[in-house]
């Protein structure tokens, strides 16, 4: 139980660097945005071109090894990233993705991914879905007994 609390920990402080890292380079971040295939990135960046960003959040080596959803995501982006806190053993990650080293209180592009292309369908209806959750989710935090 406390190692789960660590990792939980762990997660937050590590998404929290990306999300700052995100905004700093003009990207509008949500955490935990569930794409038109019905799965759920730990953060997800929508910039002004329409690029979008995922990176996928490691808190452990069990965590990175026990979750193989994240290819699912690349079909979901323009960029896909693995973030990690400085001790994460990076040597295990896929080469070809890009790694975000993150603390709570930043991060750093440690190395760029290929960049991916997202069918013009699917990135229309990213956007329209990412729009609508952040409306959703200001909407809940200024009235949060209205239902959407």
């Amino acid at each position: 139980m406390l190692e789960q609390n660590m990792n939980n920990s762990a997660t937050r402080d590590i998404t929290r660097g990306v999300c700052r890292l995100l905004g700093s380079m003009g990207y509008c971040v949500l955490r935990e945005f569930r794409l038109t295939s019905g799965r759920r990135v730990d953060v997800a960046g929508l910039n002004r071109s329409g690029k979008f960003i995922v990176a996928e959040v490691k808190s452990s080596l069990e965590d990175f090894r026990s979750d193989g959803k994240w290819p699912d995501y690349l079909d979901f982006c323009d960029a896909f990233y693995f973030a990690v806190n400085p001790d994460f053993p990076k040597d295990i990650l896929p080469a070809e993705h890009g790694l975000i080293i993150s603390d709570a209180y930043s991060a750093i592009i440690h190395k760029e991914g290929l960049a991916l292309s997202m069918n013009g369908q699917r990135r229309r209806a990213q956007t329209l879905r990412f729009a609508r959750t952040a409306a959703d989710r200001l909407q809940n935090l200024i009235d949060p007994g209205q239902s959407t």
